[in-house]
């Protein structure tokens, strides 16, 4: 099932069931959820109980609406937490290296603040206090269930389902300005993700999906999955040693090789940026310049 976050015009954001026959184009519907009791836009909600909501969600024949025609707004707007995981591709952490990052000897950990957080289509600011703006395709994992000290066996129980991320990145702010990465990967609009939430028994294998970026139509990254360092397991269950996991907390699972760092190739202002993560769907960003530029 593909669930989404939507406006119709300039309406109140609505939950829907997307019904798509061509993820490129936004070929398909979005099916009105309103009438289901009690389910507001909280996509959080849904996640939580998705085990009693699933029969009704699927039932429900609500209002239809082109999906080319209305507003797809993030999946999940209101996460407790959005970690991600440095150099966890094999290619990207030896880019990395070449960059002058080192590569980390265990799985390297940071916080992305919930106020990047933008919309699949949603404009990406470019800060006027950086010429340094990068991308990073990744799959982000979002969980469905409260959990602490997850096995790797019982990891795949705790997820709600997927997405499609750009881990967006300010590399001066992120290596050099600040100790850690959580002011170089936490700039408003620098963490778009969508287009909707695909729910976990949809995915046969997330280790086994080709993921793709694209700026200005020329392909900057394109990989799979089963390339990572550690996979989806080992960084459920390493992060569930440490904190507990809510329902919507979101886990960007890390790049692969093509970042634009090692080469200078960074967006500009007018570039437009499209991630695609096969079964997942298409996000696609235009850069602007930031308000305050």
């Amino acid at each position: 099932m593909k669930l989404a976050r939507f406006r119709v015009g300039h309406g109140q954001v609505r939950l829907g069931r997307v019904e798509i026959a061509d993820p490129q184009t936004l070929n398909g519907v979005v099916v009105d959820l309103s009438a289901v009791p009690g389910l507001d836009a909280s996509m959080k909600r849904v996640i939580a109980d998705f085990a009693e909501l699933r029969d009704v969600i699927a039932a429900t024949d609500g209002e239809r609406f082109p999906l080319a025609e209305v507003t797809l707004e993030a999946p999940i707007d209101d996460p407790q937490k959005y970690l991600a995981i440095g150099m966890n591709y094999k290619e990207h952490a030896d880019e990395a290296r070449a960059a002058g990052i080192p590569t980390p000897t265990n799985q390297l950990w940071f916080n992305k603040q919930v106020s990047c957080i933008n919309a699949p289509y949603g404009d990406i600011e470019k800060p006027a206090v950086s010429d340094a703006l990068d991308y990073e395709i990744e799959l982000a994992v979002v969980i469905g269930a409260r959990c602490r000290n997850v096995s790797r066996e019982d990891a795949y129980s705790v997820i709600a389902g997927y997405m499609v991320a750009n881990d967006v990145s300010v590399r001066d702010w992120l290596q050099k300005r600040s100790p850690t990465f959580t002011l170089g990967k936490s700039f408003d609009t620098h963490g778009p993700i969508g287009p909707w939430l695909t729910t976990a028994d949809e995915v046969a294998d997330p280790q086994d999906l080709r993921m793709t970026l694209a700026v200005n139509g020329e392909v900057r990254q394109d990989w799979r999955t089963d390339d990572m360092i550690y996979d989806i397991t080992a960084q459920i269950a390493e992060l569930t040693t440490v904190m507990t996991l809510e329902p919507g907390d979101i886990i960007a699972t890390g790049t692969p090789a093509g970042i634009g760092a090692p080469t200078g190739n960074f967006l500009k202002v007018g570039d437009v940026v499209r991630g695609e993560i096969e079964g997942l769907g298409v996000i696609e960003n235009r850069v602007v310049a930031a308000p305050d530029a």
